[in-house]
């Protein structure tokens, strides 16, 4: 599978973007992955953002984007999004959308073996 993100750019403190992650290759639906997003800001190491299962249901957030961000997918369009609202400073950082090598509940990125690029987001004060 190769995964595609975008949707990044610069936004003020209090607004919103969506990203969107898409995939080409072996679908989702054909091999149903559990997905997520990761971040990585500037001088800091990756870490897990939002995670979702094959099947759209229950989702898991960290507890610093709980509650401001949505993740969703479309297994039509093979394509997993992030919506991301009240938006601040701190969530400046690289995205990454990536896929499970084991379906799971997972946060640590060593249990994800497909990535996207990334996509960069700035969020200005």
């Amino acid at each position: 599978v190769q995964l595609q993100a975008y949707g990044g750019g610069l936004v003020q403190a209090g607004g919103s973007l969506k990203l969107s992650c898409a995939a080409s290759g072996h679908t989702f639906t054909n091999y149903m992955y559990d997905m997520a997003w990761f971040r990585q800001a500037p001088g800091k190491e990756r870490v897990f953002v939002a995670w979702i299962p094959w099947n759209g249901g229950s989702t898991y957030y960290a507890d610093s984007v709980k509650g401001r961000f949505t993740i969703s997918r479309d297994n039509a369009k093979n394509t997993v999004y992030l919506q991301m609202n009240s938006l601040k400073p701190e969530d400046t950082a690289v995205y990454y959308c990536a896929k499970a090598g084991i379906n799971g509940l997972w946060v640590h990125e060593r249990e994800y073996n497909s990535w996207g690029q990334g996509t960069l987001v700035t969020v200005s004060s």
